[in-house]
C-alpha cells in the first residue's frame, strides 16, 4: 500500500502545480477584459468568467478547510467573495499557495485513511476516502477552467495550452 500512497502524493504535487501555473496563465489572459465582459452572464453554470472564477476559489477554500481541519463555511457555492478581479486574483494567488503547502507537507499514508467532513447543502456528515476527495479537490478545479477557456474561446480569446503534459 505504501507505493501507491507515494503515488497519490505525486499525484497531489503534480496536480497542485499545474493547478497554481493553470491559474495564473487564466488569470493573466482575463486581465485582457473590461470587467463588464468578465462578469457578463455568459450562460454558464455560475453564469460569467467571475462568477466561475469566483466559485473555483470558493470550492478550493471549503475543500482546503477540509482537509485541514479548518472550516470555511459558505452560504452558497455561488456566495461572491470578491466583486473586483483585482481582489478575487490576489486571493487565487493567496490560495494556490497554501495548497501547494498543504500538499508539500502531506504525509503519504494520508491517502489510506478517510475523510469525514459535514458537506455544504446538508447536515448529514459524508465521508470519503482520502485519495478520492484529493482526486475531486483537483478535478473540479479542471473541470471549471476548463468552462472559463470555453467562455474565452467563444469570445475570440486563445487560452493557449492547458494540457496537463504540455503545461
Amino acid at each position: 500500500m505504501s507505493n501507491q500512497n507515494d503515488s497519490w502524493l505525486v499525484y497531489a504535487k503534480t496536480m497542485a502545480n499545474y493547478n497554481q501555473q493553470m491559474n495564473t496563465r487564466l488569470y493573466d489572459v482575463c486581465t485582457m477584459l473590461p470587467d463588464a465582459r468578465l462578469k457578463e452572464d455568459r450562460g454558464a453554470f455560475f453564469k460569467s468568467i467571475h462568477g466561475t472564477l469566483n466559485h473555483i476559489l470558493l470550492a478550493d477554500k471549503v475543500w482546503l478547510g477540509r482537509f485541514t481541519n479548518d472550516p470555511f463555511a459558505v452560504s452558497s457555492l455561488a456566495q461572491e467573495l470578491h466583486a473586483d478581479f483585482v481582489g478575487l486574483r490576489q486571493e487565487r494567488e493567496q490560495q494556490d499557495q497554501r495548497i501547494v503547502d498543504w500538499v508539500a507537507d502531506l504525509r503519504a499514508d494520508i491517502f489510506g485513511e478517510d475523510l469525514t467532513y459535514g458537506p455544504v447543502t446538508s447536515p448529514t456528515p459524508k465521508t470519503l476516502p482520502m485519495w478520492l476527495a484529493v482526486t475531486h479537490f483537483f478535478n473540479h478545479q479542471t473541470h471549471h477552467r476548463g468552462q472559463v477557456t470555453t467562455l474565452l474561446s467563444q469570445m475570440g480569446i486563445d487560452p493557449g495550452v492547458t494540457d496537463l503534459p504540455f503545461v
